[in-house]
């Protein structure tokens, strides 16, 4: 809940401001904690519009750098409060200070690490509160960060990688219909003028391509709207169960991309639980943690359904055969893994292995993709152009 308070420091001057917090009493001891001699406090359930920055947003490289520098200063032997105050007057986003800021008040309250994280799900995910339980039940707060500055580092590395792969043919599409769209609506129409005005024969390729261009101009709306329409309902869509679920199912399924994402997943699903079990967390928490952080419905339920099996009595590996989305060697080695004792280490070996398959898909994807646009690019505007400038270049040799 956020409080909007009035204060007087010692010195006396006047200080206003808002502190989130549980209740009103651990609002006014973090205050008190601050120096403040408190005027008035109040609740306020809601924020103003000013308050609610829609566009704010943590890029994740934020939060791999503040796990890195709390790891650094664990070690260094400075307390959690000191070090948390110490990055919230360095954090230059603003999403960042704050969310610390009030973790350290949360801190002076009383309350845990962990539960301080916990009230910040928008920055802090389960995954992350949960791994830093975990160090705090085992004394090794210090490793703990450093564990997930190294995760959450090998994670932006790969899904970044994997986005800028997706970005590149996007953007060529785009420019390839902008190019399109200006063709048949500005330059098409003026040549066509000047080839019907001759007169002439006008060969079927040309016609055709006038056609287009007819239709693109006068009823090219009509072709925009459904297509609006369709994308609007495909966000609606992602923002359901049902639809999220679909539409992921779809994602698996895609000819080129489709190996491509399920390779990302199974990546991220073995890093996330080697890092977990390395922590110290259990397997069954940290299976439904992965549940949760996995990024995909169809893996989302794999997970959730081996997390029942397994408190059932099943293991992991016969857990996971259940499922046709689980490659036969990622089961055999989790079952490897589980008969030696070495399960943490083969989960690591699982997540080198995918996370280096992704890279070496991403590349081959890209080395293929640019020049396979380039000449679809050039190719098409080149048969566009010819079709309209070759009846006008024999236009003007019948004049000469």
């Amino acid at each position: 809940m956020t409080f909007r308070y009035k204060a007087v420091t010692t010195t006396g001057e006047v200080k206003e401001g808002t502190i989130e917090s549980q209740n009103k009493d651990l609002a006014v001891v973090a205050l008190q904690r601050r120096g403040l001699i408190i005027t008035s406090i109040k609740g306020s359930e809601e924020k103003s519009l000013l308050q609610m920055n829609i566009f704010e947003h943590l890029p994740q490289k934020e939060i791999v750098i503040m796990s890195r520098q709390i790891s650094t200063l664990f070690e260094a032997q400075v307390s959690a409060l000191k070090a948390f105050s110490l990055l919230a007057s360095s954090a230059e986003n603003k999403l960042l200070q704050r969310t610390l800021n009030q973790i350290t008040d949360d801190l002076q309250a009383g309350f845990s690490i962990s539960g301080a994280l916990a009230k910040h799900p928008k920055v802090f995910s389960d995954f992350y509160v949960n791994m830093v339980k975990s160090g705090e039940e085992t004394g090794k707060l210090n490793q703990t960060f450093g564990y997930l500055a190294d995760y959450l580092d090998r994670e932006y590395e790969l899904t970044n990688k994997t986005k800028n792969a997706l970005i590149y043919p996007l953007f060529v599409v785009i420019v390839f219909l902008a190019v399109m769209i200006l063709m048949f609506t500005l330059v098409i129409p003026k040549l066509s003028q000047i080839i019907t005005e001759s007169g002439q024969d006008v060969p079927l390729y040309t016609k055709i391509v006038i056609g287009m261009s007819n239709f693109t101009v006068h009823y090219g709306i009509f072709v925009l709207l459904p297509l609006l329409v369709l994308i609007a309902y495909l966000v609606y869509l992602s923002r359901t169960p049902k639809g999220k679920s679909y539409l992921d199912n779809l994602k698996l399924s895609l000819p080129i991309f489709g190996p491509l994402f399920r390779k990302l997943y199974l990546s991220r699903i073995s890093d996330n639980l080697d890092t977990m079990l390395s922590s110290g967390i259990s397997i069954i928490r940290a299976i439904e943690i992965t549940s949760s952080v996995v990024g995909n419905k169809v893996f989302e339920d794999i997970m959730k359904a081996s997390s029942e099996d397994v408190k059932a009595g099943s293991s992991l590996s016969d857990a996971m055969a259940k499922h046709v989305q689980v490659p036969q060697i990622m089961v055999q080695m989790v079952k490897v893994g589980e008969e030696t004792g070495a399960l943490s280490t083969i989960l690591k070996t699982l997540a080198h292995f995918y996370r280096r398959e992704v890279d070496t898909a991403v590349d081959t994807l890209v080395g293929l993709i640019e020049p396979v646009m380039i000449v679809f690019l050039g190719v098409s505007v080149g048969i566009l152009l010819s079709s309209v400038l070759i009846p006008i270049y024999n236009i003007a040799s019948s004049i000469n």
